[in-house]
């Protein structure tokens, strides 16, 4: 499949959309080439597509690089750079029905290797999601539909660990500290393990409904106290702080449909960034006190159709990138600190222009079964 052809159209410079010729879902923003950006397809088969996109601010362009485009078995479900931008090599990480590793080079790229969580099969366990650890960039967390998460040591190529993890399927995996990880479940609980011991983990939090998935989560890596959850076919963001384990400190609940996409800000403590079938980005300020009516966002951004996807990454903290049908979007939101803060709008004066159904999130995780 040669992209090589297409490129941007933006509106303005604002907003920079890149039209691709398949669904899009995961995506990645390079910490040491900030110029690069990873896309990939969400096709219902085996053969997938990642695609390297060359990101100019200053002509506000989009654009495919060939040389680095690449096939993918399966929809990569996660898609994310080495997260040091001093790191000797350009590494990409994806998972899918493996975690592979990908050596990005100036004109070409390989994959350096594919690690296998099963002990038993030279198949693996649908990877639901991955995370790559900030502190020791050695270790990179999956989770599997097998109940399992499992720590790898990619600079041996070897499973430090593999730990049962949850009851049902773990659809998403947050690191913290250099050895604390999180991870939420179908059963519905967020958990939190410290491989300083394996044996125990604590529940932070449970669904208040019986058996309602948890899909995503977020560390704040400004403030560990916080987190962020998302529940199966709910509007509702859920704002945890580990230091009160069960009740959350905020819930917030504006989105017109179901959450899809969290995402903490990489330079703001307080501020977060959520998407949804509704085709809303909502952006939110947590204020230190909640009041009776609850917390409305800052501001918000439409997209017209449902959003699948959203990154707010620390190599690009002025741009959160969107994924929706075919197109991935940048979106310029200037400093947090400033009233600039185009394209998106003051929430009182936006409105839902669309609740169009593309495909829901967790249909990523019902694919393998």
């Amino acid at each position: 499949m040669d992209n090589s052809t297409q490129e941007s159209h933006p509106r303005h410079e604002n907003v920079v959309t890149y039209d691709s010729s398949y669904p899009i879902y995961s995506m990645a923003i390079c910490a040491a080439n900030r110029r690069q950006i990873a896309v990939g397809s969400f096709i219902e088969e085996l053969n997938n597509r990642v695609d390297i996109l060359s990101f100019s601010e200053d002509s506000s362009s989009l654009k495919p690089i060939p040389s680095l485009s690449f096939d993918h078995p399966y929809p990569p479900t996660k898609l994310m750079f080495h997260p040091s931008p001093s790191a000797p090599t350009n590494l990409l990480a994806s998972s899918g029905d493996f975690l592979r590793l990908w050596e990005v080079k100036d004109s070409s790229i390989e994959c350096v290797s594919t690690l296998n969580n099963s002990k038993t099969s030279e198949y693996s366990a649908p990877l639901t999601s991955f995370d790559w650890n900030e502190v020791e960039p050695r270790r990179i967390g999956t989770s599997s539909i097998d109940t399992t998460c499992t720590i790898w040591d990619i600079e041996k190529g070897v499973a430090e660990t593999q730990l049962i993890a949850h009851d049902k399927e773990v659809y998403d995996i947050a690191w913290g500290e250099a050895g604390v990880f999180a991870s939420v479940s179908a059963d519905g609980s967020v958990r939190i393990f410290d491989l300083r011991d394996k044996e125990h983990s604590t529940i932070i939090y449970e669904s208040p409904m019986p058996d309602t998935p948890l899909l995503r989560l977020a560390w704040n890596k400004q403030d560990l106290r916080y987190m962020a959850t998302i529940l199966m076919d709910s509007n509702k963001i859920v704002i945890l702080d580990i230091r009160s384990p069960t009740m959350p400190v905020a819930e917030l609940e504006r989105h017109n449909a179901s959450v899809n996409a969290i995402s903490w800000a990489p330079q703001s403590c307080r501020h977060i960034c959520s998407a949804g079938d509704d085709g809303q980005a909502l952006l939110w300020e947590l204020p230190t006190v909640a009041g009776p009516n609850g917390i409305d966002p800052m501001l918000m951004y439409s997209s017209g159709v449902e959003i699948n996807q959203l990154q707010w990454s620390a190599a690009q903290p002025d741009w959160i990138a969107i994924a929706f049908g075919n197109k991935m979007q940048m979106l310029k939101i200037y400093e947090l600190s400033k009233d600039l803060k185009l394209p998106f709008l003051a929430a009182k004066e936006a409105v839902c222009v669309s609740d169009c159904k593309i495909y829901g999130i967790t249909a990523f995780f019902l694919q393998f079964r």
